[in-house]
């Protein structure tokens, strides 16, 4: 496969799951964005803004707005650091509370995306985006 073939396919895949991801969401009130912030900070625990940029791969501005909306939402919360600018972000217990709505969301919109592929498919394509991605990092 060329290089472009393989950028794009893999461009217009992550759109489109995105934009599955984002219909499932809307009714929530959340958007992909703020899942991927609510999920990190589910599986990791309280990490700075700038530890979420660098796990998720967003830059700071952006990151910023996702927080301020999570903040405005409710669903997260930011504690001070030892330096004045660093800011840890946790969830709330409000976060909390809905993680199992929103969890059941995401894992709705997986299957139906999946159940076209088998099983040994699904844990082959997961096995290869994890192994490529640890390349990477």
């Amino acid at each position: 496969m060329l290089s472009h073939e393989l950028f794009h396919t893999l461009h217009q895949l992550s759109r489109h799951l995105t934009n599955k991801l984002n219909e499932a969401l809307k009714p929530l009130g959340l958007y992909s964005a703020q899942w991927s912030v609510i999920y990190v900070l589910k599986t990791k625990g309280s990490l700075t803004q700038k530890e979420l940029c660098e796990y998720l791969f967003v830059e700071a501005p952006p990151m910023t707005r996702t927080i301020q909306r999570l903040v405005k939402q409710g669903y997260v919360s930011q504690i001070p650091g030892k330096d004045k600018r660093e800011k840890h972000i946790q969830l709330t217990n409000i976060a909390l509370e809905e993680y199992p709505k929103w969890e059941h969301i995401v894992n709705t919109v997986n299957h139906e995306l999946m159940k076209n592929l088998p099983l040994d498919s699904q844990q082959e394509l997961l096995k290869l985006q994890k192994s490529w991605l640890n390349q990477i990092l």
